[in-house]
């Protein structure tokens, strides 16, 4: 019981660390342990991926493996939370707007809508690859960029599996990719899973910053043009940030008899 105690501690101290007081040293201080039981539990926590250390510079932030746990643990609610907010973005953009979460280190999507216009095939229920598709991109750019490889499954030496002519199968290029989501707050896709599935994509952060869910609006490349990527980008951060906003439906419990 002390040391899950211990790692839940360290956990939060992560979570509210940034530069310096990141480091090991001054984590050990913040949770008031000694040097060497900090190590042996952050290098637990690294192992289950529910930390990540930076090897440049010795400091730790939040794990991948969080988000996974999150989408496992908040998927039925925040499907039902986020319901209106993906209709009203899906009869905005005449296209289909989707939402995905992270299940057994998958991303997989879990709800949709689509515009009375639109006549597509459903995504829901799929699990797709994340280095070829707006959804998995916004992932790749909120992991430390030391883990991609171990993120993707691929060893150093291959590159990554392609699907069409689109897809970004260099390592270097993927990251130049993830970048720009980063600077831009979404991410795009140009047929790189699917030759007919151009979309955009957006992170629904939790209180730590990190990618809960993220909202993709996705269609045809004849309508969803590199025109209109910007205009969609936005529109899909903005209903990212309305279901990080809003409250879970509320669970009617039994009353006592």
């Amino acid at each position: 019981m002390q040391s899950v105690e211990r790692a839940a501690a360290l956990l939060r101290a992560v979570a509210a660390a940034s530069g310096p007081a990141a480091s090991a040293a001054a984590l050990a201080g913040t949770v008031g342990l000694n040097r060497t039981t900090t190590w042996r539990l952050l290098t637990a926590l690294e192992q289950e991926r529910l930390v990540t250390r930076d090897s440049r510079t010795g400091t730790y932030s939040l794990g991948f493996a969080l988000i996974d746990l999150a989408g496992q643990a908040g998927g039925a609610d925040l499907v039902r939370s986020a319901d209106a907010v993906l209709r009203r973005l899906a009869d905005r953009t005449r296209e289909t707007a989707a939402l995905a979460v992270m299940r057994d280190g998958r991303l997989t999507y879990v709800a949709e809508a689509a515009s009375g216009a639109v006549v597509a095939a459903g995504w829901q229920g799929r699990q797709v690859p994340l280095h070829a598709t707006s959804t998995g991109k916004v992932i790749l750019a909120s992991a430390d960029p030391g883990d991609l490889r171990a993120l993707l499954g691929v060893p150093r030496s291959r590159r990554l599996p392609r699907y069409t002519p689109t897809t970004i199968t260099s390592l270097p290029a993927l990251e130049e990719e993830l970048a720009l989501t980063r600077e831009r707050g979404y991410a795009v896709c140009r047929g790189e899973f699917e030759s007919s599935a151009w979309g955009v994509s957006a992170p629904v952060l939790d209180v730590a910053g990190r990618p809960a869910a993220v909202v993709s609006v996705w269609g045809p490349s004849e309508r969803l043009t590199d025109d209109r990527f910007a205009t969609l980008g936005e529109l899909a951060v903005a209903a990212a940030a309305e279901i990080a906003r809003r409250p879970l439906p509320t669970r009617h419990e039994p009353k006592e008899s």
